[in-house]
């Protein structure tokens, strides 16, 4: 019985891989990230990586898993319970000369039959391209002197690892490597653990990986294209079925259901869609109006994450397909700001000035609209925020691998796939005329930093007003929608 179980678990495998996209990442472009983070490491150092936990949602339920982006970024390997340590120059490690450790929890036939397919060592020396691979309960025993190090590179525990009683489970490994190398945590715990030389170092590893992170590769650049490309087509699916008493969950449903319908496995962030005085909320993602008003403004900030890479598109629409005068007044300013710093946009110029081209824009507008009386900071500023009143958030960012990506953030540099997104928001009880209270509108779009410019991504979606307009009135997919009422006594 249990050699039958056995075959049927290879079986299903197969099944599963073969189902598997092409277009992830190669293990060249893994391999090839960890040999260049290897020559960027100080002499005599070691980098240790764990990967993510896996969230407890509730009771015996989790939420679907989602690696930590830099464990993918190095290895590929999208499986919970793993260990990767990266030497700078090769280690006499059991008689093999070595320069780098994976450490995966192994196959497992009943685990496999409820929760899928895990990787044996050998699978993964194929599919990884490490040529030294063992199964997590061996890394407690394994022979690793971590105080022969100049510096052991880490980066710092979150308190959300549980023990799951498995061997050699996450939190085994975390606490195995604590008193391998002589963690603070580890020795205020433990009093038998002898102190070790003070090599640890848990804040250059992210100086070392964002310059990397930062400028993408041709294949990250695709996987982007695909998730912006993704994400503007649900922004225009939902701009044409847009519809006043519909509920900000339909809205967010439409587009995620875009998302799934061209294989993109995640939103790369919760989903933030907020009409009228829920979009003068920066991160609202409750989505849970559930009858938007004629006359609102909708602000829907969403993206896609197409294999591990995540765009960033904002679009702000009537809900009735037609700007009013004020929020006409505001869309068109904010979207003058944008194409103000989309003009300056061009490897060498500081991220600073890109802000600036939009504040400047925004707080002559907003002064020419009499929505402030001057432009002292005693008007523009909030006291109670010690932001700008109107304008409280910067305007870029990078995207790749996390919604707010590592990368440098000094001056842009060819090959950074960034956002700009500038904003002006107006709730309720703002010290100017009622006729602006509660427009929200922020612009965002995906770019990539050319040798001589920018390149527009998420073009695929109207940015003008009027373009937007005139989008709203065609026919949309979703109106051929007809479910039945709920009615439930």
């Amino acid at each position: 019985m249990k050699n039958t179980l056995i075959f049927l678990l290879s079986l299903f495998s197969i099944c599963i891989y073969s189902q598997k996209p092409t277009d992830f990442l190669s293990s060249e472009f893994h391999k090839n990230r960890r040999n260049i983070l290897r020559e960027k490491m100080p002499k005599n150092s070691v980098a240790v990586f764990f990967s993510n936990p896996i969230r407890n949602r509730a009771n015996d339920v989790n939420y679907k898993y989602h690696q930590d982006p830099n464990f993918y970024y190095l290895t590929g390997h999208q499986a919970p319970h793993a260990l990767l340590l990266i030497f700078s120059e090769n280690q006499d490690i059991n008689g093999q000369s070595i320069n780098e450790l994976l450490f995966v929890r192994g196959r497992n036939a009943l685990a496999e039959l409820y929760d899928g397919e895990r990787i044996s060592t050998e699978e993964a020396v194929k599919a990884i391209q490490i040529s030294n691979v063992y199964q997590t309960p061996e890394f407690k025993d394994f022979p690793i002197d971590f105080s022969q190090f100049d510096q052991v590179l880490y980066f710092e525990f979150k308190n959300d690892v549980r023990d799951t009683k498995e061997e050699g489970d996450l939190y085994d490994l975390i606490d195995q490597f604590k008193t391998k190398a002589g963690h603070p945590d580890k020795q205020a715990s433990t009093v038998h653990v002898e102190p070790q030389p003070n090599n640890l170092n848990s804040s250059l590893l992210r100086n070392l990986l964002a310059p990397m992170r930062g400028i993408k590769t041709a294949e990250e650049i695709d996987l982007l294209r695909k998730a912006v490309k993704i994400s503007a087509l649900g922004q225009n699916e939902v701009m044409k079925a847009m519809r006043p008493g519909m509920s900000e969950l339909e809205v967010q449903g439409m587009h995620e259901f875009i998302y799934k319908k061209y294989q993109a496995e995640y939103e790369g962030y919760p989903s933030i869609v907020g009409a009228g005085h829920n979009g003068c909320v920066l991160h609202y993602i409750d989505n849970y109006n559930p009858s938007i008003e004629d006359g609102q403004l909708i602000l829907m900030d969403l993206g896609a994450e197409y294999h591990g890479y995540t765009a960033d598109v904002t679009r702000t629409i009537p809900v009735n397909g037609k700007f009013s005068k004020e929020q006409k007044q505001i869309y068109d300013l904010v979207y003058e700001a944008q194409e103000a710093a989309m003009a300056i946009a061009k490897p060498g110029v500081p991220f600073s000035e890109i802000y600036d081209a939009t504040l400047e824009v925004i707080n002559k507008g907003l002064l020419e609209l009499g929505i402030v009386d001057n432009l002292s900071q005693e008007e523009l500023i909030n006291p109670a925020t010690g932001r700008h009143r109107y304008y409280p958030h910067g305007c870029c960012h990078h995207i790749g691998l996390d919604v707010h990506d590592l990368g440098t953030r000094d001056v842009l540099q060819e090959g950074m796939v960034i956002t700009i997104e500038p904003g002006i928001y107006i709730p309720e009880g703002s010290p100017c005329d009622k006729k602006w209270w509660n427009i929200p509108v922020r612009i965002e779009d995906d770019y990539l930093i050319t040798a001589d410019g920018i390149e527009l991504l998420s073009n695929d979606a109207p940015r003008k007003s009027e373009e937007i307009e005139a989008l709203m009135k065609e026919e949309s997919a979703f109106g051929q929608l007809n479910l039945p009422d709920l009615d439930v006594k």
